[in-house]
């Protein structure tokens, strides 16, 4: 298969790279070279320029962003909101089967203003219900700040696309991915994902079945004080969870 891969010096670009690159012809869109892959050097806030990159493409990845809340709003919008229309359009029209998205854990984050949410996050265990309502994709996303509701946009353009192209869009809403591949406070403990859960998201994703027109799903760890659904990325695509940050 042949995979453009938007982002793919950060972090889970990279984890991504080399769990992908023995069985795909991978091609980087990223405003920097990265070394030993074909790139393209392109603002994704820039149309015209990142259009080619996507001929000949069967899938996109997704990860270029600007993440959290350190940004301006107008740095959000450029890449986040425009920048990714950009890429789902250019997917479009180049006829890729498949666009997976990095949509983020943030588009739900605010349930931790609520009960049991807010005992979880603080590490307050001995408040916490012997068991807790997990939060499924089924629900109203629920973004904290300016960041999770720009992936909220993300997963929206994404689903009416799939709704009314022939390209397939998948949405994985990843939780906290860190270099130090372990969590390293109290809410991480609720919401950490590893590098290596991140990079098996990815790789179901992209191998799902072509039946697979769209889907939203959690990609977090197996956390004993998490939150968030997992059952629903096992049934849509296969996704398990091999870490835990207890077993980190």
């Amino acid at each position: 298969m042949k995979i453009l891969v938007t982002g793919m010096s950060g972090l889970i670009g990279s984890a991504a790279r080399l769990a992908l690159e023995t069985d795909h012809e991978l091609t980087a869109l990223n405003r920097s070279d990265v070394a030993g892959v074909t790139t393209v050097r392109a603002d994704i806030g820039d149309y015209e320029t990142i259009r080619p990159a996507f001929d000949g493409q069967d899938t996109v990845i997704h990860l270029a962003a600007n993440p959290g809340e350190n940004y301006t709003w107008e740095q959000l919008r450029d890449t986040n909101v425009e920048g990714t229309r950009h890429v789902f359009q250019a997917a479009l029209d180049a006829g890729l089967k498949r666009v997976v998205f990095a949509s983020s854990g943030a588009t739900v984050a605010g349930w931790e203003h609520d009960e049991p949410y807010k005992s979880l996050v603080e590490g307050r265990y001995d408040d916490l219900p012997d068991t807790w309502p997990m939060i499924s994709v089924s629900m109203p996303p629920r973004p904290r700040g300016i960041y999770g509701s720009t992936k909220v946009w993300g997963e929206a353009l994404a689903q009416h696309f799939a709704d009314t192209t022939d390209t397939s869009f998948v949405s994985i809403r990843i939780g906290f991915v860190n270099r130090e591949d372990k969590p390293t406070n109290q809410r991480q403990r609720c919401v950490w994902c590893s590098q290596r859960d991140v990079v098996n998201a990815i790789v179901a994703s992209v191998n799902a079945p072509e039946s697979l027109r769209s889907g939203t799903f959690f990609a977090n760890s197996q956390n004993r004080y998490g939150y968030r659904e997992l059952d629903h990325g096992r049934n849509l695509l296969g996704y398990e969870p091999m870490d835990s940050a207890e077993g980190s």
